[in-house]
């Protein structure tokens, strides 16, 4: 008898189905964000990172180029078991033969070389217009700006990334999820609290306004608590994107689990927000006292994260993207050590007798709902992880970084 064989008939012991969780994982999306390897730079502007956010670090053989970024991408996901999404950010726009538009003015055109990548790996393509690193964000507000021509082309820019989304659902049969964040806000106390926030309620109502296939793209707003920069007042905050989501029809509540005060946990929103919305959507980081973008872990809040979902019968209707940006290590491993660990709350979370355990709570049997929660935890998982590793034709273990190392001597020392 194989380990996954004895492993296997453990779980079953306590009514888990490995094989239909290892199944059922096989079929779940989740969104590869591009930044990742190239420090959120992207292709249409050579200043600096601004907006609130900041990538530390210089590790060598950040890719530079359109080509570089898709081969590492290209690398990294080989090394990934499941199933994936690309995630591209407008910025990231591909311009040829010499050709420059500004944001306002991006087509579809632009992102064609995104569509042929992803058509030819099966793969569906997230968006998100680029509200910040450019000369057009005044005082540091868009959306929000007194400014009536800086709000103006921060809505054509949205707009025209509602257009670019439904082409990618519809070149992709996949559809896409269209995210929209600004790192508008004040470094010290504002005098106006509402003001920007009524502006930024009619900007993404404009930007809404243009028409398309609910069904193809799905709009988010997402909030944040604070940035480096406007750490006093933040426009977006948490109530006001979960109001303006739950008051227009078609609009998604996006959670980023680094967009919040320390001691607030999304695993804990994401019941409650699925209680009422038919959808809603993630971007999956670790945060390290702020919003810093660590990669991802198999840590507790993580798996917490990954139970919910499971345990609410939320995987189709939760969209599931990473976010996080790391320069200090090599960036294609922090890919990848961040899909696996995601992949690996996951199938724990597949694997855990969730039914079993409500039934305990429900009878107040706590007592036992504490013994059986903490057995769990011994449960020979990494067993079953090997198997679905195995099955979707990728290194279960530590030997995948062999890869990374003789990628990086080859390639990227090369750059």
């Amino acid at each position: 008898m194989t380990r996954y064989e004895e492993a296997k008939k453990i779980y079953a012991a306590m009514g888990v189905d490995t094989d239909a969780a290892i199944a059922k994982l096989k079929e779940i999306p989740v969104s590869l964000h591009c930044w990742q390897g190239d420090d959120v730079i992207g292709f249409d502007h050579d200043g600096p990172l601004t907006g609130g956010i900041q990538t530390t670090g210089n590790y060598p053989g950040k890719a530079t180029t359109p080509e570089q970024l898709l081969q590492d991408m290209d690398k990294a996901m080989s090394l990934m078991p499941g199933k994936k999404k690309l995630n591209v950010h407008a910025c990231y726009a591909i311009f040829e033969d010499g050709e420059f538009v500004d944001r306002d003015k991006l087509e579809p055109k632009h992102f064609a070389k995104w569509v042929e990548f992803a058509k030819e790996r099966n793969m569906g393509i997230d968006f998100n217009p680029t509200f910040f690193s450019h000369d057009k964000v005044k005082d540091g507000l868009t959306l929000s700006s007194p400014d009536e021509e800086t709000r103006k082309f921060w809505i054509e820019h949205g707009k025209a990334c509602i257009r670019i989304s439904e082409y990618f659902a519809k070149e992709t049969g996949i559809p896409c999820v269209m995210n929209i964040w600004t790192g508008d806000g004040f470094k010290d106390i504002p005098a106006d609290r509402m003001g920007p926030r009524v502006r930024y309620k009619e900007s993404i109502e404009a930007i809404l306004a243009e028409p398309f296939d609910k069904n193809l793209v799905k709009p988010c707003v997402e909030s944040k608590v604070f940035g480096i920069g406007v750490e006093a007042y933040t426009v977006g905050s948490a109530e006001f994107s979960l109001s303006f989501a739950a008051m227009h029809d078609g609009c998604l509540p996006l959670m980023d689990n680094g967009h919040y005060h320390p001691t607030e946990v999304v695993s804990d929103k994401i019941p409650a927000l699925l209680a009422f919305f038919p959808e809603i959507a993630l971007h999956i980081t670790r945060p390290i006292r702020w919003d810093s973008d660590h990669v991802v872990l198999f840590d507790d809040e993580t798996k917490e994260m990954a139970k919910e979902i499971v345990r609410c019968e939320g995987l189709d209707k939760v969209y599931m993207a990473l976010d996080y940006f790391d320069a200090s290590i090599n960036r294609i491993s922090a890919w990848v050590v961040g899909f696996r660990s995601w992949q690996k709350a996951l199938l724990s979370a597949l694997c855990t007798p969730n039914a079993f355990l409500a039934e305990l709570q429900d009878k107040n049997s706590m007592t036992e709902l504490m013994v059986m929660q903490e057995e769990i935890k011994t449960l020979p998982f990494g067993d079953v992880w090997a198997e679905y590793c195995a099955q979707c034709g990728v290194a279960a273990g530590a030997e995948w970084f062999k890869e990374i190392e003789k990628y990086e001597q080859e390639v990227l020392l090369a750059r």
